[in-house]
């Protein structure tokens, strides 16, 4: 085994799924909110809801394209870096992933066409009924992908036939607890980033004084939604770190940065982890509150990282430190998106530039807590690929070289950077150029400069009756 081959291997994945995972995040989020406007839309009949799902479709499109074109490409790296992986995991994972193609891609290419060419050519709510299946595709597609992570992480239903992992209870690999915490915890996470992105919109559009009725549904809806789902997604985090601290012990001690055996168990709120002598500089607890939060116990004996053998041991500094960072994104989500609903329902809002700021200052925060728990979850799990049976290390393609690895990772970087960066740029000059306009008198208050759309008609002239 070619340990700088493995390296650059790992590189190269963790490289390739860090773009892929934003994609899929953002748009599991937005087709959710495109179901919602059309919903809208068919209720109440105002433009302003159809003039928004025309102009978040054009993203969603975009980002949606570059999501299968990054997912696509881990597909091959199974077969090119992690070939026992593939070949003693293959009964379990393969149809796993056939699933997902059968059964979310099938709906989201489907339906996709239907929301691109289909608005004046069927009834509006078969149209309603194919923005809702291209939703449900998508998070179909988490689904599967949680699912098969997850047996990775925890696997079950499994029996071991001539070297080669073969399920022997679907029902138990489905419908897995740890499946049933992780999924809503990274669909919830979907949607928040969604949320965000949209509220961060509304509020870029107030400050430079444009689309007022497009602003003023997107900043409501993104951060009313927003403030509901955090308080929920906290909950599955809490479930999240329960399996991980039954199943994953050592992931968990690496994570609470414990090299020793507690009792009761402090919390380390900050420190810098330091292998070598196998404590934390630096650091910062609370005394009890690791109890609390590994076992609901103010007495329980919670274990330490010097119980496991070296070798099986995940580097300590990588989910020690994102983990930290995700929750301190969750917590500036939170005050972000209930202050700024306190001040929407006072309508005070849009004469708060300094919260407008923040709001739109806000949108990388979800992406960035999503990469953070992913790092989490995957490097936390090390040294193994699928927990306690097969180490990373013996899952690479025996004859893989360095020179090999490494090319195919400055290829793989070479292309996505310059293929990701076309397409962000693009889906920034949507955001930029914004909603389609008519040249009619702008609303009291709205900026003088330009006219006014039809949907800001539509929103304001029922209110002045």
């Amino acid at each position: 085994m070619d340990a700088t081959a493995l390296l650059l291997s790992r590189i190269q994945f963790g490289f390739t799924i860090s773009f892929h995972i934003i994609f899929p995040a953002f748009t599991i989020g937005l087709a959710a909110w495109l179901t919602v406007l059309e919903a809208m839309h068919l209720r109440t009949g105002r433009q302003v809801y159809q003039t928004l799902f025309e102009f978040w479709l054009r993203i969603f499109g975009i980002a949606f394209g570059m999501g299968v074109v990054s997912g696509v490409v881990m597909g091959f790296e199974f077969g090119t870096n992690w070939s026992v992986l593939s070949k003693i995991s293959g009964p379990i994972q393969g149809p796993l992933l056939s699933y997902e193609t059968f059964t979310a891609f099938t709906l989201e290419a489907s339906f996709f066409g239907v929301l691109v060419f289909g608005r004046k050519r069927v009834p509006p709510l078969f149209y309603l009924f194919s923005t809702t299946m291209v939703s449900l595709g998508t998070t179909l597609s988490a689904f599967w992908i949680m699912t098969n992570n997850s047996w990775m992480q925890v696997p079950v239903g499994y029996v071991l036939e001539n070297g080669y992992y073969v399920p022997n209870d679907w029902t138990a690999i489905i419908f897995n607890s740890v499946v049933w915490s992780r999924f809503p915890h990274m669909l919830l996470a979907a949607y928040l980033t969604g949320a965000f992105c949209v509220a961060a919109t509304g509020a870029w559009y107030v400050l430079r004084g444009d689309y007022y009725a497009e602003s003023r549904v997107m900043l409501r809806m993104g951060l009313f939604l927003a403030a509901v789902l955090i308080p929920v997604q906290m909950v599955f985090g809490h479930l999240v770190g329960d399996y991980v601290h039954t199943y994953q012990p050592a992931k968990f001690a690496a994570i609470e940065g414990r090299w020793h055996d507690e009792q009761p168990a402090s919390e380390v709120l900050i420190g810098l982890p330091d292998p070598a002598t196998e404590s934390n500089r630096y650091e910062i607890k609370i005394p009890v509150l690791g109890s609390i939060i590994g076992s609901a116990s103010l007495t329980s004996k919670e274990v330490g990282l010097a119980d496991f053998p070296p070798q099986d041991r995940p580097p300590v500094l990588i989910p020690f430190m994102t983990f930290r960072i995700m929750v301190g994104c969750g917590m500036i989500m939170l005050a972000v998106a209930w202050l700024g609903s306190y001040l929407s329902i006072k309508r005070r809002l849009r004469q708060n530039r300094l919260m407008l700021w923040a709001i739109f200052l806000s949108f990388p925060l979800p992406f960035i807590a999503i990469l953070t728990g992913w790092y989490v979850a995957e490097v936390g799990r090390q040294p193994w690929v699928i927990y306690g049976l097969l180490r990373t290390a013996d899952a690479m393609t025996p004859f893989l070289t360095a020179p090999m690895a490494m090319t195919s990772l400055v290829l793989f970087g070479a292309v996505y950077v310059l293929i990701f960066s076309f397409g962000i740029l693009y889906i920034y000059r949507l955001l930029r150029a914004g909603p389609t306009r008519l040249a009619v008198e702008p609303p009291h208050g709205a900026s003088p400069n330009r006219p006014m759309s039809l949907a800001e008609q539509d929103f304001i002239e029922p209110q002045s009756h």
